[in-house]
C-alpha cells in the first residue's frame, strides 16, 4: 500500500492593500450656503494667458458636502476631492479657515 502524503490545506492569498493617490484640495470662498448640507465654493486661480502672457484670474465653482452646515456665505474654506455624492457634489468640506 502506498501512503499518500497530505499537504496542508492551501490558504487563499490575502488581498494586497491598494495605495490610492493623494486627493486634490482647494481653498476658496463660500458663495452660497442656502442648501442643506451643501455649500458652493468659488476658487480663484491665477494663470498666464496662453498667447499674451498676462496673468488672468480663472474662477471655478465647486459644490461641496458640509455635514454640520458649519460654513456660511463669505467664509474661506478648504475642500477635498471625494467620491461622487450627488449629481454635482464631488468635494467635501475639510475645515473653515476664516469666518
Amino acid at each position: 500500500m502506498t501512503e499518500q502524503q497530505q499537504s496542508p490545506p492551501q490558504v487563499p492569498p490575502q488581498p494586497v492593500p491598494v495605495a490610492r493617490g493623494a486627493r486634490k484640495t482647494r481653498t476658496g470662498e463660500v458663495t452660497s450656503s442656502s442648501m442643506n448640507k451643501t455649500i458652493v465654493v468659488r476658487t480663484v486661480t491665477r494663470v498666464p494667458h496662453p498667447k499674451f502672457g498676462k496673468i488672468v484670474k480663472q474662477m471655478q465653482k465647486f459644490y461641496a458636502h458640509d455635514e454640520q452646515n458649519a460654513a456660511k456665505t463669505g467664509d474661506t474654506v478648504r475642500i477635498m476631492e471625494t467620491r461622487p455624492l450627488s449629481k454635482l457634489k464631488r468635494w467635501r468640506l475639510v475645515k473653515v479657515i476664516q469666518k
